[in-house]
């Protein structure tokens, strides 16, 4: 059966047509129902007037079971929509209880449970709606999104192929499939699927997001900021799209314009801890460090278990100079995650700040065994050796930065200074002059971390 054929209800013809009594139960009947004759949410559709035409209808009791548990379904439908689950879970219990065969019913109760992300209770209403109706492609399709919420995505993939075989026109099955394939980190068919959806379905700001935010992770900012933009156009109110268009800006450090974007999501939705936290890492970029520390401040107020606002806040003393308020934020975010590779790596960094060589080095060891190859740590590790007049390690760690990224200017800066303490003056100041043709600023980066120039 095609995707939204079931949740259609029947246009209810009554005996009595024409006197006005049945007139005015027609209508109620019209209004109470959400969708068009091709199972489409019906343009202009509103949910109050559903749950006050549904009411009137429920409250009438003039109706038969059958048709009565179809007015629960439908007003339950409508209280989903409104995200007021509870009051949607009662009524479709009253609608099951009425018709025990009310496939719709079983499908909205199984979305609004998901909604609640009580997955393994969305999963027994949908697998009842596909024993009542096996060809029912929304079922299918809701039991795959809860699958995926409990992270058993190729039990999810299996459930949106099954719903893509019967209608392939399923817009939704084919977001969904792509969202499985984004979390298991596969990226690429990820967009061929929301491809395909936006193909489907040009108003689908959850594709436009969705792919947008897949384009992120493969670092290709440009065209995930042209999805988000659209996604945003659809939907104004969207705040996780504000969200993830500011975290683009951010990786092309465009911390003005990412700043804007997570003002707009705090201000759709204030207690957004994530919001807070990459906005402050936009005022670290900006080297604003207080106003980064206040957006800290609040993101661990809102969840104080949030070992990157730990480790971010004392990468912003540490910017400030405040190394030992630093290096406390670091140990807080390190006994909430003892796998943060990166509270060991800005730790190792503040450490060597105040000369506490050995446990810096200690540090960076431990992050590098957490992230093998990490660049940055090993630049880190790297000045610390410098500050350490080793310069023989320092080239070594910088050298295999510079192997992954050949314009990395910290490593290139700090390769010339290690290869200017070995007596190498020529290929010290190439690669001095390399890095500073990327970051002309670079210079006075080493001069505050103790590297002064040469």
């Amino acid at each position: 059966m095609r995707a939204g054929g079931l949740a259609v209800l029947p246009i209810v013809v009554f005996v009595l047509a024409g006197t006005a009594a049945a007139q005015d139960r027609d209508g109620q009947w019209q209004r109470c129902t959400l969708y068009d004759e091709r199972g489409k949410v019906r343009a202009g559709a509103n949910l109050e007037l559903v749950i006050d035409a549904c009411t009137a209808i429920i409250q009438a009791g003039q109706e038969t079971p059958k048709q009565l548990a179809f007015a629960l379904a439908n007003r339950g439908y409508a209280y989903r929509n409104k995200y007021a689950y509870d009051r949607a879970i009662q009524d479709l219990d009253q609608a099951i209880k009425l018709d025990p065969d009310n496939t719709l019913a079983f499908v909205n109760r199984g979305d609004a449970y998901r909604n609640k992300r009580e997955y393994d209770r969305a999963i027994r209403d949908y697998d009842q709606a596909i024993k009542l109706d096996p060809n029912d492609a929304i079922a299918l399709n809701g039991r795959g999104s809860a699958y995926a919420g409990k992270r058993e995505y190729d039990r999810a993939i299996r459930d949106f192929d099954e719903a893509i075989r019967l209608d392939p026109d399923f817009a939704l099955a084919f977001n969904g499939r792509g969202a499985a394939y984004y979390d298991k980190h596969d990226y690429d068919r990820a967009i061929q699927d929301y491809d395909e959806a936006i193909r489907l379905d040009r108003n689908l700001a959850r594709a436009f997001y969705n792919r947008g935010t897949a384009y992120s992770n493969q670092h290709e900012y440009d065209r995930a900021i042209h999805d988000l933009d659209e996604a945003i156009r659809l939907d104004p109110d969207f705040a996780v799209a504000f969200y993830n268009r500011g975290y683009a800006y951010n990786g092309k450090r465009e911390y003005g314009r990412a700043i804007q974007d997570f003002d707009q999501a705090i201000m759709l939705v204030p207690n957004y801890a994530r919001a807070f936290l990459s906005r402050g890492g936009a005022y670290n970029g900006k080297r604003e460090y207080d106003r980064a520390v206040q957006d800290f401040d609040q993101a661990i107020r809102l969840d104080p278990h949030n070992a990157p606002a730990f480790s971010n806040r004392g990468r912003a003393f540490g910017g400030k100079r405040e190394y030992d308020r630093a290096i406390e934020d670091f140990d807080r975010a390190i006994t909430l995650d003892p796998n943060a590779a990166v509270a060991f790596n800005n730790r190792c960094f503040a450490r060597a700040m105040v000369n506490q060589f050995q446990k810096a080095v200690a540090d960076c060891n431990e992050s590098l065994r957490l992230q093998p190859g990490n660049g940055d740590t090993l630049d880190t590790r790297a000045l610390v050796y410098l500050k350490m007049k080793n310069p023989d390690l320092a080239l070594a760690d910088y050298e295999t930065a510079l192997r992954a990224n050949p314009k990395n200017a910290p490593a290139l800066y700090g390769r010339g200074v290690a290869k200017r303490l070995k007596g190498d003056k020529a290929g010290a100041y190439a690669d001095i002059a390399a890095a500073e043709q990327i970051s002309p600023d670079i210079a006075e980066d080493f001069e505050r971390y103790g590297v002064p120039p040469l």
